[in-house]
């Protein structure tokens, strides 16, 4: 079920939010990356078939056509909406499942109001700087590059430009356009990895072996900056692997939910 949520920030009024909601149970906030909703949709199905999950995928403003509001420009912005949308739909003790800038996104939430969140799950999320380890330079790379960077099997996995409609084109190029409003180029902000040691719920930070967006040692890092966090490798994995590898993570975050919240069932 997909609907328009018009979600209250304080400062700016109403924001419109697309919201996909799919499956009953324990309350999953499961937030795209770069390429869009589209990336997370099909797990989301999965997800919800496989456990007592209610998984809840909002658009972020600006992506897949939808309207973005002017000052909504950065990070902690929309971690702040999101914060708003957990409210507005009265959810409690939520998982929230971030994958590359949506990780990011979820590690900005970390930092806000976190009383109806239970738990957080970084997967191959990007965001804070690491020396020797930068994340790829996206807005520079061909879709076949990114896809040899991003997949463990970019030949499987890979999207090619010249098999998608004109309308397929229109939106990919938005959400492009879109990300680089949010991330910049250098998808990182200095500072955040230092921010993070405010962390208080409990995160697994789980990382595909094969990612090359974003390294391993990336990843590493990014759960040595978060107090008590967790990290786990998925193996034969890229930098999505919700869709890549989805039953390695969805084992993976149902495990960590268990034991990190009340509500869900194994």
């Amino acid at each position: 079920m997909t609907s328009t949520q018009m979600i209250p920030v304080a400062g700016h009024g109403l924001v419109e939010v697309s919201v996909t909601q799919t499956g009953e149970g324990h309350p999953v906030l499961l937030l795209h990356g770069g390429g869009g909703p589209l990336t997370v949709s099909g797990f989301a199905d999965v997800l919800a078939s496989q456990r007592p999950a209610r998984v809840i995928v909002p658009t972020h403003p600006g992506f897949g056509g939808t309207p973005r509001p002017e000052w909504l420009s950065t990070v902690p912005g929309l971690a702040a909406l999101y914060v708003a949308l957990l409210a507005e739909l009265r959810l409690d003790d939520v998982t929230v499942i971030g994958n590359s800038i949506g990780g990011w996104i979820a590690a900005e939430m970390a930092l806000l109001d976190t009383s109806r969140i239970g738990c957080f799950v970084l997967v191959d999320a990007v965001g804070i700087d690491v020396p020797g380890h930068v994340v790829a330079d996206f807005f520079s790379l061909t879709p076949r590059q990114v896809a040899e960077l991003a997949y463990h099997d970019p030949d499987r996995f890979g999207i090619d430009p010249s098999k998608l409609s004109p309308e397929a084109l229109k939106v990919m190029a938005g959400n492009r356009a879109t990300l680089a409003v949010y991330a910049g180029t250098s998808m990182s902000e200095t500072g955040l990895a230092g921010r993070l040691a405010g962390v208080a719920k409990p995160t697994l930070v789980v990382w595909g072996d094969s990612d090359r967006i974003a390294d391993v040692d990336y990843g590493r890092a990014y759960a040595a900056a978060i107090p008590r966090a967790r990290f786990t490798l998925l193996k034969n994995t890229g930098h999505l692997p919700q869709i890549e590898t989805p039953g390695q993570l969805i084992d993976a975050v149902w495990a960590f939910a268990v034991t990190s919240t009340k509500t869900p069932t194994s």
